[in-house]
């Protein structure tokens, strides 16, 4: 059985001290909870101090995002050297607000997913579909080529850590979340196209996560379904009270 997967995306919130009472808070609730796996992923500022926060817990750190190579001249760019060096185990990437603000393709992702997988570094992979592409009827298509594009190359043995999330731009931060049944069905999807491309083994045990607009009310009901095994929590992953309940109610 696979175990569920909470990880919070503070995105560009929080202050290192904001982001101190938060961790704080979180460690108080959840210290003792050993029923899912929990990741906060804070911005790059407060990588450091939060590990220190969390080093004796179960509670992992993640970043949001990474650059491919290991150093250089890349000015405004983060390692995965530098992120592993702060204390990460995971690291988001292909977030749709980095694919639309950012002009990241698939082609990219995939070296940026390959660059943390050499490290040792776990992606948390993100794809979905925007509410024009939803409407047109092209969800599996586009849910198809990001997997293709960002899987490319890539073997069983490499991505045995990987974890993917699936995230409907259409409810991302609008309030809006897929009913269970439209997040089952992509997941479904998703977990036929790793066993297609890779093996069953290996789909039956990868975690794959809904994102957008989770929140307490909604995770019990998405979790019910048979390939929803957590969530990738947006903007209630920035208060103590909404985040908790949703890691308990998860489980």
């Amino acid at each position: 059985m696979r175990k569920p997967f909470i990880a919070g995306n503070w995105k560009m919130y929080k202050t290192i001290n904001e982001a101190i009472a938060l961790t704080n808070g979180v460690k108080r609730e959840l210290l003792d909870f050993d029923k899912a796996d929990i990741v906060l992923c804070p911005p790059f500022t407060a990588l450091s101090p939060v590990y220190e926060l969390l080093m004796e817990t179960e509670i992992k750190l993640g970043a949001q995002n990474l650059y491919w190579e290991k150093e250089g001249a890349f000015t405004g760019e983060v390692s995965c050297v530098m992120l592993k060096d702060a204390g990460c185990e995971f690291v988001i990437l292909g977030h749709s607000e980095r694919r639309k603000y950012f002009a990241e393709t698939d082609e990219s992702i995939n070296k940026k997913i390959k660059s943390s997988l050499a490290i040792g570094l776990n992606p948390i992979c993100c794809v979905g579909e925007t509410l024009q592409e939803r409407e047109a009827e092209k969800t599996i298509e586009v849910i198809k080529t990001q997997l293709t594009g960002c899987f490319k190359d890539l073997k069983i043995e490499d991505l045995l850590g990987t974890v993917v999330a699936y995230e409907p731009v259409w409810a991302i931060g609008t309030g809006k979340n897929a009913t269970p049944a439209q997040a089952q069905e992509v997941h479904k999807f998703i977990r036929g196209w790793l066993t297609e491309n890779f093996s069953s083994g290996f789909a039956d045990n990868i975690r794959i996560l809904y994102g957008g607009s989770v929140k307490p009310a909604n995770i019990k009901e998405l979790m019910k379904e048979a390939d929803v095994d957590g969530a990738l929590v947006g903007g209630a992953s920035l208060e103590i009270a909404s985040f908790t309940q949703i890691v308990k109610n998860a489980v």
